[in-house]
């Protein structure tokens, strides 16, 4: 590794911890343009002394593992979803709650608590066009943001995702004329992403998280749109749940997350690490769920994603927004596009993430999706 490239990172990570530094005192509650981050800045550090690490299949709990997993560094509860009103009118959403333990131990809640909340909420209005995104930051002083395990619930000022007694999930985000309400209804039991929950990234010990995903929930409630009219709407819902304390190697640059719901009930998680070169990380995985729920690991050998067209964002980043995926061994030749191309988070972590559409070879409609591509 060259002088520049470390001092680069150690520049990276500086202003990484300066901004979560900025938060925790309450001094910001929106980080400074100049404080925008790569996702591999923060899941990028090396493990500290202290935290706990992803090292081993673990037993998971449920629902306590629903809740948050406090001494490890990162957490994040992912909810994606494609949504249909009474009207036809289409909308794509992302609520995302990460976790980030600025230290070890502590009281985990109130105002000496180490730890930094940050939300993201967007809605794709796919009729009209329109792509909105925000960002919140909070820490868990006063009840501003926080999460706990009975009832399981994360929450940052109003944008709030919990689970009751009756395992019926119900997430709130509201943002200016923008609404967001729904009731989600898992449709199949949790299902353990890599080996039995332990999601290795790369060979180093350490670079892994826990991951488990809820890939097939059926979601009912309203969007209120930007010009302030309620649709009432239904559609399906993804959940994923990761914690780590590392993750990425210094060489990986960043992922291509695919998170798809078939119409016949299957569903596929794929994430495709990339290299820093280029290349494809030999750690990318992928697993096909059945829609009895049972799934079926991929290796990268056994798929092939090729990028069929491209989106440029303002910063200068080209995005693959179309891509042809094959698996052979499973039949599977798609085309996965784009609803709209400019789904774009702007925010202090600046990656594409949106609503995308399957379809075979010869056209014909197979399912609805969400794709997120960092490190570009």
């Amino acid at each position: 590794m060259s002088d520049n490239t470390f001092s680069r990172r150690r520049f990276r990570r500086a202003v990484a911890l300066l901004w979560f530094l900025c938060v925790l005192t309450g001094c910001e509650r929106e980080a400074p343009p100049q404080a925008a981050l790569q996702v591999r800045d923060i899941l990028g550090e090396p493990a500290q002394q202290g935290f706990a690490q992803a090292l081993a299949p673990r037993v998971f709990q449920f629902p306590d593992d629903h809740g948050p997993h406090f001494g490890f560094r990162n957490e994040w509860w992912y909810v994606t979803g494609n949504l249909s009103g009474d009207d036809g009118r289409r909308f794509g959403f992302q609520l995302t709650f990460f976790r980030h333990q600025l230290r070890p131990g502590g009281e985990q809640t109130g105002w000496r608590a180490p730890q930094v909340y940050m939300a993201h909420f967007a809605l794709t209005d796919v009729d009209a066009g329109h792509y909105h995104f925000f960002e919140r930051f909070g820490r868990p002083a006063a009840a501003i943001a926080g999460a706990c395990t009975a009832p399981v619930a994360v929450w940052l000022d109003e944008w709030r995702l919990e689970r009751d007694a009756d395992d019926v999930w119900s997430l709130q985000a509201r943002a200016g004329e923008l609404q967001l309400r729904l009731q989600l209804h898992s449709t199949l039991a949790p299902v353990l992403q890599g080996d039995g929950g332990l999601s290795r990234k790369s060979a180093t010990p350490g670079n892994a998280s826990y991951y488990y995903s809820l890939p097939q929930m059926r979601a009912v409630g309203d969007v209120r749109d930007d010009a302030g009219n309620t649709h009432h709407v239904t559609g399906k819902a993804w959940l994923d749940r990761e914690w780590s304390t590392s993750a990425l190697d210094a060489d990986q640059a960043g992922w291509d997350w695919f998170a798809l719901q078939l119409r016949d009930g299957r569903a596929l998680m794929l994430y495709q690490l990339r290299r820093n070169n280029g290349g494809v990380d030999p750690f990318s995985y992928a697993a096909l769920i059945g829609a009895d729920g049972r799934s079926t690991t991929l290796t990268p050998a056994q798929w092939r994603l090729t990028p069929l067209a491209y989106w440029h964002s303002p910063s200068g980043a080209r995005y693959p927004i179309k891509w042809r995926l094959r698996i052979d061994t499973e039949g599977i030749d798609w085309q996965i596009g784009a609803m709209l191309p400019q789904q774009w988070f702007d925010g202090s972590v600046k990656y594409w993430e949106g609503a995308v559409a399957i379809t075979a070879e010869n056209g014909a409609g197979l399912g609805e999706g969400y794709l997120e591509m960092t490190g570009y």
